[in-house]
């Protein structure tokens, strides 16, 4: 009753109950009450008490709110109130928690407001894990609130997604795997953006954010879910880079989902989303007062576009991603803001390492970069002004160190921006009228200001780096030390700050410009023994390094210490041996006696041991915390894991074990010049075989094609056959008389038939005197080849059987010449006599008269396919004769080959000349009966015709026609 008083605002009239018994009372009024509007205000009161007493509701009514959340799905107001209550339990928010756990003091202020307790701070986040560890023990209360999230109230949908997002901060692991294995969990999550009220879709980003740490699994699944797409859309209508905290919580789940994924990556370059990000670095001319939200959204814009090209993911990603960036402009519009003026200096820090990045191993992006112009007047490169700043001591530590990552970018895997480089500082190119990077380069490696000459000397290595040729140009550079003194070498000018002891104090004495110079000469003079040796012709340097190297100096030290042995160390190892006193042996036995041998290799070991060493080591871009700090480069840490080993090993060899190396070098060469020729020899028949593969499948499809051809030919003769059948049946059929207009009928196709009689004698004339010129040509041939076989004598037997085939062939020829004439003269005269009997015919004709032209055309088409396939067979044997002789003559002499094949190409041209002159006697033979039937008709109309003896002739000659088709 009590408790009742309270809530209606009654007095008690004994004493007041405790928190906890309040909560007791409560917990068992929402397990027993039957109506719903009792347990709904039992809830309520326990969401009014879970701040005040956390630790009391969450341990007594926790069971119950689950159990409420199961069975009043019906009810949406106690399932708020349920929801609400639960994440008070489980919430460590600190100004919640300060709320409610800050005393009050009398006058009605917080005590120690500004300084929460840490203690009780510490306290409520193991209360808060405690609580969410023993929710999440069962996964049901998971997916339990997973599909409270399907219900559209928002008194159920937005106390959901908060407490989804407490259990998640708390227990991240163990509740992404229970939403990773749950159906649909994910979707449903994702369902939240497009939720039309903010509050939700906002508090459905901070989820999302929890979600996706560190699960590359459900990263995935999100960016599948159309992530990119609605995150996209969402920060273009808050307005881009001048929106609110939404443009930043989508910034953040994007970087969450990109960062470190390289599928999520690629499926974000592949679906054109790159693009989608040029318009978020669009600025306008006035730069000035930018807000702290806008600071914070373009930083991790500019954050995003580094995750797509970052050093650590795979060489191809990162290029395919350069090469869009530079399509698509967003590279332009990077440099855009790299050149304006009035950009917060964070910003443009940021800028320069995104920049950096996106043309890092790029040589198209590299040139662009190098094309870029400061709206300077005049103009000047955009590198010359980020190198004036870096040189420069006022510039933020930042800034000067993005600016020499930007360079070493600019330089990586670009020889062409190397060559570039260091020709600014070559006598030949130098301008006296403007800046350039050079001069700013040695300007920075002489200065007064240690983290000049440092940046300088690791710029400087940047432009050597794998460069052979760079390195011996820039033995060319001299500077002018002073007013009266001749110029120096920029080597020299290096070893002279290193070894004189007047410069070192006013000039070296700190350790970076000492660390500084040291990487440069080592860089300098790796793998190039021209630089060794220029380096060993200055007397005093030697004797320095190993003074340096074999004094007991400070800890600071012991890091030039170890440079100097690794620089001494190059000197061995890339000796040539061309200077007298500093050949390898000799300068062995120098670290012998003067340093000893396990000393140098222990003083080695000092430039692996220091602590920054493994941090520079890390990644490529130079982070540190202080100037101070900054004393490895990323690039020279390589060449120290390199040249460590290689130089222990060298000092420690014998001079016989070289002489035994360099024997097995050379004959490791040879045998390398022996496999690269059989390789040579390889490819080359790698070649040809490639070659003649593609001749057989060329071959091939000829053959097919001709095959192809054949068929159809063969298809066409059919089908005249099949023709020839029809009008024969069809003739049978029409032997009765015709009327006198079918004479004429007749008559008009006979006078077509004579007119294309005309056409043919005279192509076939055209034919014969062709044939005649060649039959020419070939008997001069043979009457040559006829002289020169006489001549030969190494020819023997062979020679004279082929002047008798030879002659045979001739005389072949002759006859089929004489016949041609023969046929030619009988044929005119026919063909005249047709002519004139055409003019005179009557106009009746007889059906059996064409029934027998068709016999004889039957008949003839029958003779030519007999003398076709006899002259193949013939084609046939005669090219077997022509192998037989050419491999009988093949050991005979030089003008015996000459012959044989002359010898072969007449009989080829004698095999187609026969062909045609048959082909020839065919027609003749066609047309010839034509006429003889057509003078048939004419002698049955009754007209006059020649005497019955030259038809008689004829019909011997026909006969003689027919006796030679058959032969």
């Amino acid at each position: 009753m009590n408790f009742f008083r309270g809530v209606m605002g009654g007095q008690a009239a004994g004493p007041q109950p405790s928190g906890a018994e309040t909560i007791h009372k409560l917990c068992d009024r929402v397990a027993s009450s039957t109506l719903l509007e009792d347990r709904r205000d039992a809830v309520r009161a326990l969401k009014s008490l879970s701040k005040k007493y956390r630790m009391e509701v969450g341990t007594q009514a926790m069971d119950h709110l689950v159990n409420i959340l199961q069975t009043d799905r019906s009810d949406s107001e106690i399932l708020g109130y349920a929801l609400d209550t639960m994440y008070n339990i489980l919430c460590n928010d600190e100004e919640e928690e300060q709320d409610a756990v800050t005393p009050i003091s009398a006058s009605g202020k917080h005590k120690n407001a500004s300084m929460p307790d840490e203690t009780a701070q510490k306290q409520s986040d193991d209360l808060g894990a405690q609580f969410t560890e023993q929710f999440v023990q069962d996964a049901e209360h998971v997916t339990l609130l997973l599909s409270l999230l399907e219900e559209f109230d928002f008194h159920v949908r937005w106390p959901g997604v908060k407490l989804l997002t407490v259990l998640l901060k708390n227990q991240g692991v163990q509740v992404q795997g229970i939403i990773l294995v749950s159906p649909m969990g994910v979707s449903r999550l994702m369902d939240l953006l497009a939720d039309s009220r903010e509050v939700i879709r906002n508090d459905g980003l901070l989820l999302l954010q929890q979600l996706t740490k560190s699960n590359a699994a459900i990263q995935k699944i999100v960016a599948f879910e159309n992530a990119f797409e609605r995150l996209l859309d969402i920060i273009t209508e808050e307005g881009s880079s001048d929106g609110g905290i939404v443009v930043e919580d989508c910034l953040l789940l994007l970087l969450n989902l990109l960062k470190n994924n390289s599928s999520n990556q690629n499926f974000f370059k592949e679906g054109s989303y790159i693009q989608r990000m040029k318009p978020w670095f669009e600025i306008g001319d006035d730069n000035s007062g930018w807000s702290a939200q806008k600071v914070t959204n373009l930083h991790l814009m500019l954050q995003l576009v580094r995750v797509m090209v970052s050093p650590v993911n795979s060489p191809g990603a990162t290029a395919s991603c350069q090469k869009s960036m530079y399509q698509c402009g967003l590279l332009q519009q990077l440099c855009t803001i790299l050149m304006a003026t009035g950009v917060p200096a964070d910003i443009l820090t940021e800028t320069i390492n995104t920049v950096s990045e996106v043309i890092r191993g790029s040589q198209v992006n590299q040139d662009y970069f190098a094309s870029v112009n400061a709206p300077s007047n005049p103009p000047r490169p955009a590198i010359v002004v980020l190198l004036m700043s870096m040189v420069n001591e006022r510039q933020p530590f930042v800034l000067r160190c993005a600016v020499l990552y930007c360079f070493q970018c600019f330089l990586y895997k670009n020889q062409k921006g190397q060559g570039e480089i260091v020709a600014t500082l070559l006598p030949s190119t130098i301008d006296a009228n403007s800046i350039s990077a050079g001069q700013l380069l040695c300007g920075g490696l002489f200065s007064v200001d240690s983290l000049s000459n440092w940046c300088a000397a690791v710029a400087l290595a940047h432009s050597l780096q794998d460069n052979l040729t760079q390195k011996e140009q820039l033995l060319r550079v001299q500077l002018a030390t002073s007013l009266g003194k001749p110029p120096v070498s920029l080597l020299q000018q290096c070893t002279n700050i290193l070894s004189q002891g007047d410069k070192i104090v006013r000039r070296g004495s700190k350790v970076q410009t000492r660390v500084g110079l040291l990487m440069l000469l080592c860089t300098w003079i790796n793998n190039c023994p021209i630089a060794v040796t220029h380096f060993l012709h200055n007397q005093e340097n030697v004797p320095f390094l190993t003074a340096q190297i074999s004094e007991n100096l400070g800890e600071d030290e012991r890091l030039v210490q170890g440079l100097c042995a690794l620089l001494l160390g190059i000197c061995i190892y890339y000796n040539d041996n061309s200077l007298e006193n500093y050949t390898k042996e000799k300068l062995k036995q120098l670290i012998e006696k003067r340093i000893g041998k396990e000393n140098f290799v222990e003083k080695l070991g000092f430039i692996t041991k220091h602590e920054l060493y493994s941090r520079a080591a890390q990644k490529p871009q130079p982070v540190f915390p202080s100037p101070e700090q900054m004393l490895f480069d990323h690039e020279f840490t390589k060449l120290v894991k390199e040249l460590e080993g290689v130089i222990t090993k060298a000092v420690h060899k014998s001079n016989e074990e070289e002489k035994k190396e360099e024997e097995v070098k050379k004959t490791l060469e040879q045998h390398d010049n022996i496999v690269t020729q059989y390789k040579d020899l390889i490819r080359e028949q790698d070649s040809q075989i490639q070659d003649l593969k593609e001749q057989v499948v060329s071959m091939s499809s000829q053959g097919e094609q001709m095959q192809t051809t054949v068929t159809q030919q063969l298809s066409q003769i059919q089908q005249h056959k099949d023709q020839y059948n029809i009008l024969k049946l069809k003739i049978g059929k029409e032997s009765q008389p015709n009327s006198q207009g079918n004479a004429s009928q007749v008559n008009g196709l006979q006078t077509e038939e004579l007119s294309q009689l005309r056409e043919e004698v005279e192509e076939l004339r055209k034919q014969h005197a062709l044939l005649q010129t060649q039959l020419w040509d070939k008997d001069a041939l043979i009457d040559t080849l006829k002289s020169e076989t006489a001549e030969s004598s190494a020819g023997g037997s062979d020679n004279t059987e082929l002047l008798k085939e030879l002659e045979a062939l001739r005389s072949q020829v002759q006859s089929q010449l004489a016949e041609i004439n023969q046929m030619k003269t009988e044929r005119q005269e026919l063909l005249t006599r047709a002519e004139a009997g055409s003019q005179d015919a009557v106009s009746s004709s007889d059906g059996s008269l064409d029934a027998a032209k068709m016999a004889e055309l039957e008949s003839r088409l029958a003779a030519q396919s007999t003398e076709t396939q006899r002259l193949k067979e013939e084609a046939k044997s005669l090219s077997e004769s022509q192998a037989e002789l050419e491999q009988q003559l093949a050991s005979a002499t030089s003008t015996v080959a000459i012959l044989q094949t002359e010898k072969a190409k007449l009989q080829t041209e004698v095999q187609e000349s026969k062909k045609e002159q048959d082909d020839l006697l065919m027609l003749l033979a066609d047309q010839d009966q034509k006429i003889h039937a057509l003078k048939l008709k004419l002698k049955d109309l009754g007209e006059t015709v020649d005497d019955e003896d030259d038809l008689d002739g004829r019909d011997h000659t026909d006969d003689d026609y027919e006796d030679e088709d058959e032969d």
